[in-house]
C-alpha cells in the first residue's frame, strides 16, 4: 500500500507562514533551500535516504509539505520524520505565549512582534551543518559567509535535481574529516577556520559530541563548556549554535554583530553598543533570549 507523499503538518495560532516564508527568503544566498513564490524547496537526509520536499501554506493554514522526490520507497516512518524534521526547522513547537508577554511590555521589542507576529525561530536541525556555518561565519561579513559556504557545499556535498535546478544536502561530517586543510584554503576558508572545522568534523564521527549529547546536558553552562572544551569555539559560536540548532531559549550571543547592528538602529544608539549594553539589556528578555534576537536580526531586513 503506497503512503500519501502530501500531507499537513498543524501549527499553532502564533504561527504565520508568510512571515517565515519571506525570512527565508531574505537570505537569498543561501544554498541550502530555495525560496520560490510561495513555497520553499529543501533536499534533506533521512538516514540514508534523501529527499527533496516543496512546504507552503495549507488551507487550513497549517504546513502543507509535498515530497517530489525521493531515493527509495516512500513509507510512514520516513513521513513521520521529515515532519520531525519540518517541525523543528520551524520551531512549531514551542509555545511562544511567554515570549510575547515579555516582548509586548519592551519598548524595542514590542513594535517588531506586532509587525512580525507568527515568525518562528528558525533552525539549522543538523549540528554539523550549525556548527560549520557558525565557524564559516567568524568575523566575516555575511555575504562572504554565504560565499564560503557555497563553495564548500557544492565541493564536497551532494546535490538532488528537480526541474532543471539543483538541491544541495550539507557535507557529512565524515567526507570533511578526511580532507586536508589546504583543499579548504583553496576555497579561501582560512587557515584556522579550516582546521577548526576539520577538527569539528572529525570529533562528530568519533562521538565525541553530537547534539544528543548536548540536549543531555543539566544547563546552557554545561553545553557551552561542553562546546567551548574544543579549539575555535567560543562563547559566540557556542551560543550561536544552542540558539539555532538546540533551540535554548535563553542562549544569547551578546557579540554577534548582526544583533549589534539591530540594537543600535531600533534604540537609536550613534555607536554601536557595548558587550556589556547588550548584556544588561538582555536581562529584560530572561528565558527569551534568544527569541528577542531573532526579532531584532528581523528588524535589518525591513
Amino acid at each position: 500500500m503506497s503512503v500519501e507523499k502530501e500531507w499537513s503538518i498543524a501549527v499553532p495560532e502564533a504561527f504565520q507562514f508568510q512571515e517565515n516564508l519571506h525570512y527565508l527568503a531574505n537570505g537569498n544566498h543561501e544554498c541550502m533551500y530555495q525560496v520560490m513564490k510561495n513555497e520553499v524547496i529543501k533536499a534533506i537526509k533521512i538516514d540514508d535516504a534523501v529527499f527533496l520536499m516543496v512546504l507552503r501554506e495549507a488551507t487550513n493554514g497549517g504546513l502543507l509539505v509535498k515530497v517530489v522526490k525521493s531515493s527509495c520507497a516512500f513509507s510512514e516512518a520516513y513521513r513521520d520524520k521529515i515532519t520531525t524534521f519540518v517541525s523543528e526547522w520551524f520551531d512549531v513547537n514551542t509555545n511562544l505565549a511567554g515570549f510575547y508577554k515579555i516582548a509586548l511590555k519592551d519598548p524595542y521589542l514590542k513594535s517588531l512582534v506586532q509587525t512580525h507576529y507568527g515568525l518562528r525561530l528558525i533552525g539549522i536541525p543538523n549540528f554539523f551543518e550549525a556548527i560549520s556555518w557558525a565557524i564559516i561565519g567568524q568575523q566575516i561579513n555575511l555575504s562572504f559567509a554565504y560565499k564560503l559556504k557555497r563553495r564548500i557545499v557544492e565541493r564536497y556535498g551532494t546535490s538532488v535535481q528537480w526541474n532543471e535546478r539543483l538541491f544541495w544536502l550539507f557535507p557529512t561530517p565524515e567526507v570533511i574529516a578526511n580532507i586536508s586543510v589546504s583543499e579548504l584554503t583553496s576555497l579561501q576558508l582560512s587557515k584556522r577556520k579550516s582546521e577548526y572545522f576539520i577538527d569539528m568534523a572529525r570529533a562528530i564521527v568519533c562521538n565525541e559530541i553530537s547534539k544528543e549529547k548536548l540536549l543531555a546536558t543539566n544547563s546552557l553552562e554545561e553545553a557551552e563548556k561542553m562546546l567551548t572544551a574544543y579549539r575555535g569555539i567560543g562563547s559566540w559560536t557556542a551560543h550561536y549554535v544552542l540558539m539555532r540548532c538546540l533551540r535554548v531559549p535563553n542562549a544569547f550571543p551578546i557579540a554577534d554583530v548582526g544583533l549589534q547592528n539591530a540594537i543600535k538602529q531600533v534604540v537609536g544608539l550613534k555607536q554601536k553598543p557595548t558587550k556589556e549594553y547588550v548584556r544588561e539589556l538582555g536581562t529584560n528578555w530572561a528565558n527569551w533570549q534568544a527569541y528577542a534576537i531573532f526579532y531584532l536580526w528581523r528588524s535589518l531586513y525591513q
